[in-house]
């Protein structure tokens, strides 16, 4: 039996951090793990920029509210889905994924946790497991699953050298550039057409 695992931010959704500093116009949050490889610095620093700017969770969810997924993701996943399993590996928090997952059709996620404190703000995160993306596809192999992932970033990377078959989907170019052994697609077609090869 094969599953597909799938990365959230810049394969279904557009990137929320992105989104959030292009609403406040805070550029230092324009960061993601395309750019910061290490994910506990890339949150300590974006913990500290909202603690700077006093951003509480609900600013960051209005902005969350008002997202739709990339142009063709929810007809890509829907066809997948209709294809075989499908699991998203996030990074992304429990707190913000809701209203994206609810416009995907409420795939399966897997993602972190937000702590809040008593002001509204986040106060710290609460990973999953450290390097869960690859943990997961791990633990799915060892039930006898066959895995194909996909995903765009320096965090990604690992799951998809875990899995059976990893492809990079919309990679930026510096990560392109590092791991030239992954295919790289940039249409959904594409990236349907390399998961269809494993299946």
């Amino acid at each position: 039996m094969h599953l597909v695992c799938l990365d959230l931010e810049g394969v279904l959704v557009p990137e929320i951090w992105i989104n959030v500093a292009l609403a406040t116009g805070i550029e230092e949050l324009k960061l993601t793990t395309r750019d910061i490889s290490d994910y506990d610095v890339l949150m300590k620093k974006r913990i500290g920029i909202l603690d700077r700017h006093n951003l509480k969770l609900k600013d960051i969810q209005r902005v969350i509210g008002g997202m739709d997924p990339l142009e063709g993701a929810k007809e890509f996943l829907n066809e997948l889905r209709s294809l075989t399993q499908v699991v998203i590996l996030s990074d992304t928090f429990d707190q913000f994924a809701r209203p994206l997952m609810e416009k995907l059709q409420w795939p399966t996620l897997f993602c972190n946790t937000l702590i809040i404190d008593g002001s509204g703000a986040i106060a710290d995160y609460r990973l999953r497991q450290k390097d869960g993306k690859r943990k997961a596809v791990e633990a799915f192999k060892t039930i006898g699953l066959s895995v194909i992932a996909s995903g765009d970033s320096y965090n990604d990377i690992t799951m998809l050298k875990t899995a059976d078959a990893g492809v990079l989907f919309r990679p930026p170019e510096n990560v392109k550039a590092e791991f030239p052994e992954l295919p790289a697609v940039e249409t959904y077609g594409d990236l349907l057409k390399e998961i269809q090869k494993h299946l």
